[in-house]
C-alpha cells in the first residue's frame, strides 16, 4: 500500500516563530506578530510575500526547515511500514517559489534524520494533495494541515492529522488523527485492514 506522509510539523518540527523573531531583531525590521504559532510564514507576522520570500532566501530562513527537529518515533514508523512492504511517498507543499531546492532540501534531511522514502514529491499545494494521492493509488495522506487532508478526505483518501497546537481546535473534521507518531501509528493501523495491504 502507498502511504503519504508531509514533512513540515509532520515528520518534524518547524520552529518558524523563533527563526523570524531573530531575524526581524537583527534586521531592525518593524514586523509585529499576528500568530506566533501558525503554520506557515506568512501568517506569523503582518509581513508580505515578498518579505517572507526574502527571509527564506536571504536572511536565513531555510534554517528553520534544513535544521528542523524530527518529530520522535517518526523514522521508526516508516521504517515499520517499510519493512512491511508499504511505499512510503514524501508530499510536501515546499515550493520552488519559495525555497530554492524544495526537493533537495527534503531528500538531505529526511537523509540526515534517518527517514525512509520510496520517492518525495514537492510543489503540490494544500489543496492539491488529495487529488494527487487519488490518482496515484495511494491509500494514506498523514499531514498537518487540515485543508490537505479535507482534500484527501473528499477524493476517497484516508487522511490522519498530525495533530499540533496550529490545528487542535479543527482537529474533529478529520476523521483519523494523532498527537503523536505512536498515535498516527495507530491510527493507519485502523485504516490499513480497511483499504487492504496491496501496493
Amino acid at each position: 500500500m502507498k502511504i503519504a506522509v508531509d514533512i513540515d510539523d509532520t515528520l518534524n518540527i518547524v520552529k518558524r516563530f523563533e527563526y523570524a523573531s531573530e531575524y526581524i531583531a537583527r534586521e531592525g525590521l518593524p514586523f509585529k506578530p499576528v500568530d506566533p504559532c501558525a503554520d506557515r510564514l506568512g501568517e506569523i507576522f503582518d509581513w508580505t510575500w515578498e518579505d517572507v520570500r526574502k527571509f527564506l532566501h536571504d536572511g536565513g530562513g531555510d534554517r528553520a526547515f534544513r535544521y528542523a527537529e524530527p518529530r520522535e518515533g517518526a523514522a521508526e514508523t516508516l521504517k515499520g511500514w517499510r519493512a512491511a512492504g508499504h511505499e512510503i511517498v514524501i508530499l510536501t507543499a515546499r515550493h520552488s517559489n519559495s525555497f530554492r531546492d524544495p526537493l533537495g532540501m527534503s531528500r538531505d534531511w529526511l537523509r540526515e534524520n534517518g527517514i525512509p522514502f520510496d520517492r518525495i514529491v514537492s510543489d503540490i499545494p494544500y489543496e492539491g494533495k488529495g487529488p494527487y494521492c487519488a490518482e496515484q493509488g495511494i491509500a494514506v495522506l498523514i499531514d498537518d494541515d487540515v485543508g490537505a487532508c479535507l482534500s484527501a478526505q473528499n477524493a476517497g483518501v484516508a487522511a490522519v492529522l498530525a495533530v499540533g497546537r496550529h490545528n487542535r481546535a479543527r482537529a474533529s473534521e478529520i476523521a483519523y488523527g494523532g498527537e503523536n507518531w505512536a498515535e498516527i501509528a495507530e491510527a493507519v493501523k485502523k485504516i490499513l485492514p480497511a483499504k487492504g495491504n496491496r501496493t
